[in-house]
């Protein structure tokens, strides 16, 4: 939780200078419009903070997002019957990917970078071959009810409408947090942090960074199910999410090298960058600045990062391995 005060004191921040600007903000309906936008990067934060903890990187969750909202359009046409079959489809085929990516990186020794940006590639061009760069089907209505709809008015303990997005953002979270402070979690830092010394510590590293990479391919799933009930079905609705996870995620505090961050602080990250913009849109800033947003931010990041480096302390030898 201490990990996660900075980034949070920033988000407080940006959430008053909004409600300055907008004061209908401060009603309950402003800011869960906000966490309605921000729950697919929020979610897909999350994935990437597992990958990116274990000192990987996977770039191809913004093209896995749109190859399943085109893939659930395609098949449900409008069919209310095919929503709930579709929807296991979608999460066994994010699993899927992030096994193909764990596995190729883990077995064949290549650089998670080179895997995940080349599985990007694939994904985008089987897509535009699949469409022709014009989605067809539709999403059936509840499909959409995911990113869109909400639980209705509840007199109990809220007399508001609750997106639906609020209950599985609490969800990911609380069972993100689960396995960080599980046994996975400890392992999984310790293998971002010292690879070789986890893996003579008894650590199954492969494993742990597959299992690293299908969380993420999971994370990339309901991100997709929460997105295209929101935005609706196009061939660019995941583009570019993939730097916005990982921007969410160093502006939480992770390092990028991995063994240190809070996954509580990536997913404030994101909801803070969603706040950032929000708040430049208000000022009438425009959008094509969130990228350099995000350019800068991560290369702060790493700076930082270098910066802080020189001076960490040496372990003595004998010293024990701290993992967390």
């Amino acid at each position: 939780m201490k990990r996660a005060l900075p980034i949070l004191a920033v988000l407080m921040a940006l959430l008053a200078a909004i409600a300055i600007a907008n004061p209908f903000f401060l009603e309950p309906a402003g800011f869960l419009a906000l966490l309605k936008r921000a729950a697919p990067l929020v979610v897909l934060a999350a994935g990437q903070y597992f990958v990116i903890v274990s000192g990987e990187f996977d770039l191809s969750v913004g093209s896995l997002v749109t190859a399943e909202v085109v893939i659930a359009a395609r098949l449900i046409d409008g069919d209310e019957s095919a929503t709930w079959p579709v929807l296991a489809l979608l999460v066994a085929a994010g699993l899927l990917v992030g096994l193909v990516n764990g596995v190729l990186t883990t077995k064949l020794r290549v650089p998670s970078f080179i895997v995940t940006l080349g599985m990007l590639l694939v994904l985008s061009g089987a897509v535009f071959l699949w469409t022709g760069g014009a989605p067809r089907g539709a999403l059936s209505e509840g499909f959409r009810a995911f990113g869109r709809g909400g639980l209705g008015p509840v007199p109990w303990p809220v007399p508001w409408s609750v997106p639906w997005s609020v209950p599985i953002l609490l969800a990911v979270g609380a069972a993100a947090i689960w396995l960080m402070r599980a046994g996975f979690g400890r392992t999984l830092i310790a293998t971002g942090d010292n690879e070789r010394a986890a893996a003579l510590s008894g650590v199954r590293v492969g494993r742990v960074k597959v299992c690293a990479f299908m969380l993420s391919g999971l994370s990339a799933a309901v991100a997709a199910i929460l997105l295209g009930g929101f935005a609706g079905v196009s061939a660019q609705v995941g583009q570019g999410l993939e730097f916005s996870a990982i921007t969410a995620v160093v502006l939480g505090g992770v390092a990028l090298g991995g063994g240190r961050g809070s996954v509580l602080a990536a997913m404030a990250g994101a909801v803070t960058l969603e706040a950032l913009f929000t708040l430049l849109n208000l000022y009438g800033i425009s959008g094509a600045l969130e990228f350099t947003v995000q350019g800068v931010i991560i290369i702060a990041a790493v700076a930082a990062g270098a910066i802080r480096l020189p001076w960490k302390p040496t372990p003595r030898r004998g010293d024990a391995h701290a993992a967390s």
